[in-house]
């Protein structure tokens, strides 16, 4: 029994479906990533799913494939509708056979419904979603009964392409979820009105692509178990929806959370692990077929535990399979500190889901990129100097070791890190922890040389005759012109995050990016951190897991505690407060400081600071903030201060991250620049 076996004997234990078996209980969830479009896209999905395979996972999913037209996501995305598409299919589940003939491949069928974002979009109704600038056209009866013949041809193609199975998405407010809930469905005819009704479409799709691929082929229906809108299903339905589904022949079933206009985060790193999985053993205990769990499950130890708890039968984990390809692989050989664990920032994935970008990860930029980034033995070994422990220096440091370089790391500080020892001081980005863990055993794993508490000084590099050197040294705070900013009020956000100066009860902060929202709710948040807690999760965002009431969150009222200061967060763009923040996650930053009672003001211009306090216009109206201090979160320049003296000497120096672009503080550039550099060095 390997240590795998031991340590997770859930996780590794084999699931017997009758016709097939999944070797573990470990699930690559379905993530579209845009190489689904990419010019010679899908030799590069090959190798992306290729890594994923080889790394130990059971069964993987691919991103969503229309199954016609008017149900693709966009003009020009991928679709499952004839001989071309299949045979370009063929070449992902081939490499996927070949490299790991255990690991089951399906392929994900997603009808984008009233989210579309082009104009052919259709829905059981014409109701324009909040998130899409296209209003559907009204399913006809024959419209109806054509799509749920294009479900089943889809399903029978992907067969023939190769693939194990397919996974019917019919939850997050995609096309089938609209059918559900009379908020998207108003129909009046034999498709709408009733539950018994509205479900007709999702059971008649499973219903007819099991008659069209046969018995011997998996079938996952992905099932809004939660929609986390105060119209969305009662439990009885979920429950009358399930059992339906399982007797038309789904092999197992998905539990989904959330539609995409709900205003409950779910996959943002706030939201505690495994935050949803009681919902899936509730559903689990009025079903005989397995199911499918996910959300928020990162690390084998909190899988396990949701499979131990009785919870799942299979854990789903999307995400962390882009932070790293070989998590399953390691748990099993008992390298779980060696783990690149995802932290659900969001920054590459999602973010770039969501705007037409290609996916990648800001832990791990070789994610979708595989064929491109790849960190091969070096041939021409150097003596390299890397000045900065943060991301971009623990990236660039630990890659070109482990291309085979000698790596000296000088940290002027106690510890590695640099802005993530701040970042994981904020309550909700707890997770920042574990990158710091994995660069932690990495330095150890390639052997780099770490000097820390060493502020380095460039003839001390020169003397070293290092043939590259790389400064990582990062960003400083950039102090505005306003008057009377050395006033014994002004603090800095790396005094006010660190703990180094007391902080009054009125305060007012200077700037409104990232750093400006992060100082806020540090200094705005009460209680236990969500993220470490699903009781002050479901208090803070309104949702009753206890009894489910229609959506799960419909009657509930949101409570959150929040600390005694009064807190002014000042913009001065005229623009919406925290608009520049990530698109899938600074909509939940900008609602939990509303419920925090802090001030957002844009168009806000600065005058001085003085005992009286900060004197401002705000959208042409002058004011004095009467406030005990002032923190200022306006910006940052590099730090670059070693970087003339040793390009005057010729040394071969390089800046990346902050020390290079500090326009915002960005670790996903950093990260994704540092390790491009490495491997190329």
């Amino acid at each position: 029994m390997n240590h795998g076996q031991q340590k997770y004997p859930h996780l590794f234990s084999p699931l017997d479906l009758g016709f097939t078996q999944l070797k573990n209980r470990a699930l690559m969830g379905s993530m579209h990533t845009m190489l689904e479009e990419a010019h010679d896209g899908f030799n590069k999905l090959a190798a992306y799913f290729v890594e994923r395979a080889k790394g130990g996972v059971g069964m993987i999913m691919t991103g969503g494939i229309a199954p016609n037209l008017e149900g693709s996501p966009f003009t020009g995305s991928a679709m499952m509708a004839n001989a071309t598409d299949v045979a370009n299919h063929r070449i992902v589940t081939d490499a996927v056979h070949n490299a790991a003939p255990d690991c089951k491949i399906c392929m994900q069928i997603l009808h984008n419904g009233r989210y579309a974002y082009h104009p052919d979009g259709v829905a059981p109704s014409s109701i324009k979603a909040r998130i899409s600038p296209f209003k559907p056209k009204e399913m006809t009866r024959e419209d109806i009964e054509r799509t749920i013949n294009e479900f089943a041809q889809c399903a029978a193609l992907a067969k023939e392409a190769g693939y194990d199975g397919i996974e019917i998405i019919g939850s997050a407010g995609y096309l089938i979820s609209e059918f559900l809930i009379e908020l998207t469905n108003q129909r009046t005819d034999e498709w709408g009105g009733s539950y018994d009704n509205r479900m007709r479409f999702p059971v008649e799709i499973v219903k007819r692509i099991r008659a069209a691929v046969g018995e011997d082929f998996i079938v996952v229906y992905r099932i809004a178990t939660m929609e986390l809108l105060p119209q969305g299903s009662s439990w009885e339905e979920v429950v009358q929806l399930g059992k339906a589904v399982e007797a038309v022949g789904a092999t197992i079933i998905s539990t989904h959370f959330t539609w995409h206009e709900a205003r409950v985060p779910t996959l943002a790193t706030m939201v505690p692990r495994a935050a949803f999985t009681q919902v899936t053993g509730r559903l689990r205990k009025e079903l005989s077929i397995p199911l499918i769990t996910s959300n928020r499950i990162n690390m084998p130890d909190v899988a396990e535990q949701v499979l131990a708890d009785g919870d799942a039968d299979i854990v789903s984990m999307a995400r962390p399979m882009l932070a790293d390809a070989e998590l399953i692989l390691k748990a099993e050989q008992g390298r779980e500190d060696e783990i690149n664990t995802c932290i659900a920032c969001n920054q590459a994935c999602m973010d770039h889901a969501f705007s037409g970008q290609l996916v990648s990860c800001l832990v791990n930029p070789r994610a979708c990129h595989e064929t491109e980034l790849n960190y091969l033995p070096t041939t021409n070994k150097k003596r390299i100097a890397v000045i900065g422990a943060g991301p971009a220096g623990l990236a660039y440091s630990t890659t070109a070791a482990q291309r085979g370089h000698n790596v000296t790391l000088y940290e002027a500080s106690d510890k590695v890190g640099g802005q993530f020892n701040i970042a994981k001081r904020i309550p909700g980005k707890e997770e920042f922890e574990e990158t710091l863990r994995y660069y932690r055993k990495q330095l150890e794993l390639t052997g780099v040389s770490v000097k820390l508490e060493h502020r380095v000084n460039a003839q001390e590099l020169l003397d070293e005759k290092f043939d590259e050197i790389i400064l990582a040294t990062g960003i400083q705070p950039r102090t505005p012109d306003i008057e009377g900013i050395e006033h014994n009020k002004v603090v800095s956000y790396l005094d006010t995050l660190q703990g180094n100066k007391p902080i009054g009860k009125k305060v007012a902060i200077i700037g409104a990016g990232g750093i400006g929202f992060d100082t806020a709710e540090y200094l705005a948040h009460a209680g236990v951190s969500s993220a470490t807690c699903k009781t002050t999760f479901a208090k803070e965002w309104g949702i009753d897991f206890d009894n489910h009431p229609r959506g799960g969150v419909a009657g509930v009222e949101s409570t959150v505690e929040t600390s005694d200061k009064e807190i002014y967060l000042l913009q001065r763009k005229t623009t919406s407060v925290g608009k520049t923040l990530g698109r899938t996650t600074g909509w939940t930053h900008r609602i939990m400081l509303e419920k925090r009672n802090v001030k957002m003001m844009n168009g806000c211009e600065y005058h001085k600071i003085d005992d009286q306090g900060l004197h401002v216009t705000i959208n042409g109206e002058a004011k004095i903030l009467d406030v005990d201090n002032v923190i200022i979160c306006a910006g940052q320049q590099p730090l670059r201060e070693l970087y003339d003296d040793l390009e005057k000497a010729g040394s071969n120096v390089t800046l990346v991250g902050g020390a290079d672009v500090a326009a915002e503080l960005d670790a996903k550039r950093a990260i994704k620049q540092a390790s491009e550099l490495a491997a190329a060095v």
